[in-house]
């Protein structure tokens, strides 16, 4: 499995190009702006997408979801929990960055626990990870994850939204995230990757208190 990450927008959203390096078939995952950049780097890679994949709903994760829906004429997939959020990037657009932008993307397909994406002979589980927003999920596979806005280099997604949940947030890095092998690398929506190994020392996993 290969991996190129690219930081996109004014958040510096993580977007990730996930392919299989034999039939060079790919995912996009979190494509959250730039997507002329995003669209440059699929064509210099010489990538075949099968799919734009969504971590959660939040505007800087599918911002440029469209703009690559009509260059590549692929489908969009997300969770069902987050399709509040996909309807409302608009007003999350002028509300975070005080831009206008089109109409949210149509949603092709609603991803869910247990379900395996395939590109060549690569595929990665969907994992549901709610708490910093309701349809937040993670994908895991080959020794690698990927948390969206979960679980982050020596810190943890956001909870203090109307529909996030604290209790959701950490239930959902304790009882799945860090299930996984401690070797296990965790390429999250924002920052630099981490392990799974190392995200327990630092978040205090044996420590009641914290969770």
């Amino acid at each position: 499995m290969k991996i190129e990450r690219l930081v996109v927008g004014q958040l510096q959203t993580n977007c990730y190009l996930v392919w299989d390096e034999e039939s060079r078939q790919a995912i996009i995952i979190d494509p959250g702006d730039d997507g002329d950049y995003i669209i440059r780097k699929v064509l210099d890679l010489q990538l075949g997408p099968k799919a734009i994949v969504a971590t959660h709903g939040h505007v800087d994760h599918i911002l440029a979801v469209t703009e690559l829906k009509l260059a590549f004429r692929r489908p969009f997939w997300i969770h069902q929990g987050d399709l509040f959020l996909v309807r409302r990037m608009q007003a999350s657009a002028k509300h975070w960055f005080g831009i206008e932008v089109d109409p949210p993307p149509e949603i092709d397909k609603f991803i869910k626990e247990g379900e395996l994406i395939k590109f060549g002979k690569e595929q990665l589980k969907v994992m549901e990870t709610p708490g910093h927003s309701p349809g937040g999920v993670s994908l895991y596979g080959g020794g690698v994850l990927f948390s969206g806005d979960t679980l982050f280099c020596r810190g943890v997604g956001r909870y203090d939204f109307s529909y996030a949940s604290r209790e959701d947030l950490f239930a959902s890095i304790k009882n799945k995230l860090f299930k996984l092998p401690d070797e296990t690398r965790v390429y999250p929506g924002h920052g630099p990757e981490t392990t799974i190994g190392e995200e327990k020392e630092s978040l205090g996993f044996e420590s009641s208190t914290f969770f």
